[in-house]
């Protein structure tokens, strides 16, 4: 595919982000130079293999507050929530297990849970939000009082970027004696996570959402978690030749996140809010989504009521690149749970633009992106009025 010579501006770094140039270059060193197996430890090829990923696994931990011990290498996200449910539902000591997680939470936690529903592993309490998608506590210490086996809770949202404190939802849980599943995808990175302090039992990263590398995750799961798994399914996350140059692109991504998180995302957060200003400035009507206070610092996503997504989204294909969504729902153009479950209206739904931006976005290309974002809604409803 031949790429044209002006790409657009990127703001979908919800959906994944640009590989960083110095993860780019250890994932190519490891893939042309350290490209023993790293169960062939019989040479020294296979020995560097086993030490880089032994490297990579402690910088995994560092950046959730976790031990090196507990995790587990996946290719993503959606394939560690996977595995912590399958470990949940099978070490569950009664059936079925009983499951706790919010209206918006991702699909991938939704649709696998759904599916053990549907086999009659899992029954669930959903937990509901507000409008501007953050939990209902109370409702959490309810459930939890009721009797719940694992709470599902992601970081911070995926859409609206509505940050959950995760430590207090697990001191709920773990008070409760309930075990938790925390989708820290969209999350680790950008805050602080300690996985061990608060007492976490399952975490899901994936390295494409920090500038590492595609297809390659991890799941911080207790300590026993691989060796369990092979007993009980015969194989393994880590079966097989591991993927040794995503996984050290992995570690290179957390390392780099641990050292400069604590500078971009303040940069990140300025950006996002002169964009913000814009768009309010430029744009009648504008509506600003998700919990203002407590949101990812470079996650701005709004609802322009009256105004199609889909005509706005193609006006900027070729200036700015943003979404209408998650990009699991908007492949399908299936309408978004989360703002439902916020209780959007139908209006605010339909006008709803998601835009994220990232450590590599300059300043110049938000002023340019505000001021063609605001054209394009102005186009759109000249357009409309015919």
């Amino acid at each position: 595919m031949k790429l044209p010579g002006q790409l657009p501006i990127y703001l979908d770094h919800h959906s994944t982000t640009p590989v960083d140039p110095r993860v780019a270059a250890v994932v190519m060193e490891v893939m042309t130079y350290a490209y023993g197996n790293a169960n062939s430890v019989e040479h020294l090829y296979g020995e560097l293999a086993a030490e880089l990923l032994y490297g990579a696994r402690c910088d995994v931990a560092r950046l959730v507050g976790a031990a090196p011990e507990g995790v587990c290498f996946t290719s993503g996200s959606t394939q560690g929530i996977s595995l912590a449910l399958f470990h949940a539902v099978a070490s569950c000591k009664h059936r079925p297990l009983r499951v706790a997680l919010s209206t918006v939470e991702h699909r991938a936690v939704m649709d696998a849970i759904k599916l053990y529903e549907q086999q009659g592993e899992v029954v669930v309490c959903w937990l509901p939000v507000d409008g501007q998608a953050r939990l209902e506590m109370s409702e959490l210490r309810r459930a939890c009082q009721d009797g719940v086996d694992l709470v599902c809770v992601m970081a911070a949202n995926n859409e609206v970027g509505t940050i959950y404190p995760v430590g207090e939802i697990v001191a709920v849980a773990n008070a409760a004696g309930s075990q938790t599943l925390v989708d820290a995808t969209q999350a680790v990175g950008r805050i602080p996570m300690v996985s061990d302090e608060w007492g976490i039992t399952y975490l899901a990263v994936s390295a494409h959402k920090i500038y590492g590398p595609k297809g390659v995750g991890a799941l911080i799961a207790p300590r026993g978690f691989e060796g369990w798994l092979m007993d009980q399914s015969g194989h393994s996350a880590a079966q097989g030749t591991p993927n040794v140059p995503g996984i050290v692109g992995l570690g290179k991504a957390c390392r780099l996140r641990q050292v400069e998180m604590s500078s971009d995302e303040p940069r990140m957060a300025n950006q996002r809010d002169r964009l913000e200003e814009m768009l309010l400035d430029g744009i009648d009507g504008l509506v600003v989504n998700g919990d203002r206070s407590h949101r990812l610092s470079n996650n701005l996503h709004v609802s322009v009521p009256g105004v199609p997504n889909d005509a706005v989204i193609a006006r900027l294909r070729r200036l700015v690149a943003l979404s209408s969504g998650a990009a699991c729902s908007s492949a399908s153009q299936s309408p978004s749970h989360v703002l439902r479950a916020m209780g959007l209206s139908e209006t605010l739904q339909e006008g709803a633009l998601r835009i994220g931006t990232g450590k590599f976005t300059t300043n110049k290309q938000i002023e340019l992106a505000g001021r063609f974002i605001v054209d394009a809604v102005s186009d759109t409803r000249t357009a409309l009025r015919g």
